[in-house]
């Protein structure tokens, strides 16, 4: 006479004693610190910031020199390594590290956890780290960038390798990688609140690329909201930063009619950055909720937002400004609390 371990029933009777657990849902803190070890990515925009990923400007910075202007756009840049940089001459090294300097110990002052990714050693334009990845509940959606360099290690397409690298390294779960035939750059991602995220659709971001970041958030019960940019503008975050849960700061220029809408449907509150000032004011990170770092620069939109009873920490931008890139877009944060 058989034995049950002896028969073909045995394996299945084995494994019904070591069932899977579909839920809590990946994303739920409870199972993020059971297999992660802490809660990772974000709730909203502008919950508490905890952690933030940053890569400070080093010497890949002056590979950006005076013989590459440009008189036809009174610039600096090189159409084999895909960089610009807005003056006649080459950047102030040291003035943009200062500058960067200032917004670390602002980031240092509230206690917020700064982690450091790499980059190539021409590539210029990696401190713009908010590009290569969405941060959204449980994770990081990392992006496909669309400049591609004429050699390996030039143009943003590459970058990506250094924050999924990284991230890894401290732990953080990577849910999805833009692939195929995706553009898609974190500078044109936010969350409108906890249930609603806008995309902005440019030269630098595809419908390919909307699509495949869509099917991660609807795991997350969150609409996507797919809003298309003027002309060459590259990222939402020029049109469009939340300040607070029901507070946006945009610059209209940026923004086609039917998304103002959309904001006042949702009930977001309109601040319309200051028109001397425009997307240099609106390009800014939020702190916590009313409480957001701005380019020094942008003193009536500071103005502005204190009317609404908001903090605004000014701090010196100019020089990094030149490279294209504003405070939002140096910075990607990898934690947030809800509130």
């Amino acid at each position: 006479m058989g034995t049950l371990r002896s028969s073909s029933q045995y394996y299945h009777v084995v494994l019904s004693r070591i069932p899977p657990r579909a839920t809590p849902v990946f994303h739920e803190e409870e199972m993020q610190r059971r297999v992660w070890g802490r809660r990772w990515g974000v709730y909203n925009d502008v919950g508490t910031l905890r952690t933030i990923l940053l890569h400070p400007p080093g010497e890949e910075i002056l590979v950006m020199t005076s013989d590459k202007y440009d008189p036809e756009i009174d610039a600096l840049i090189d159409d084999a390594e895909q960089w610009y940089f807005r003056d006649d001459r080459g950047p102030d090294l040291v003035k943009m590290q200062d500058e960067f300097a200032a917004l670390v110990r602002v980031l240092e002052t509230h206690g917020v956890e700064i982690v450091t990714v790499g980059g190539a050693p021409r590539d210029p334009n990696a401190m713009f780290v908010r590009d290569c990845g969405m941060v959204v509940k449980g994770g990081a959606i990392i992006s496909r960038m669309g400049p591609v360099g004429k050699a390996h290690g030039t143009g943003r397409r590459g970058e990506e390798r250094f924050v999924l690298q990284k991230l890894a390294e401290i732990g953080m779960p990577i849910l999805r990688t833009i692939a195929g035939d995706g553009l898609l750059e974190g500078g044109s991602f936010c969350f409108l609140d906890e249930k609603h995220a806008a995309i902005g659709l440019s030269f630098r971001g595809n419908p390919s690329g909307a699509e495949q970041l869509r099917h991660v958030l609807q795991y997350q019960e969150v609409e996507l909201i797919q809003v298309p940019l003027p002309g060459y503008a590259m990222h939402l975050d020029g049109g469009i930063v939340m300040v607070d849960h029901d507070k946006a700061l945009l610059n209209v220029e940026r923004l086609p009619y039917w998304f103002l809408d959309t904001l006042d449907e949702l009930g977001i509150q309109k601040i319309p950055a200051d028109y001397r000032e425009g997307s240099m004011a609106v390009n800014c990170l939020t702190l916590s909720p009313g409480k957001v770092i701005m380019d020094d620069r942008a003193v009536y939109t500071a103005e502005r937002l204190a009317s609404f009873g908001m903090e605004t920490i000014l701090i010196p931008w100019e020089e990094i400004s030149k490279h294209g890139g504003g405070i939002h877009c140096s910075t990607l944060p990898l934690v947030r609390e809800r509130s």
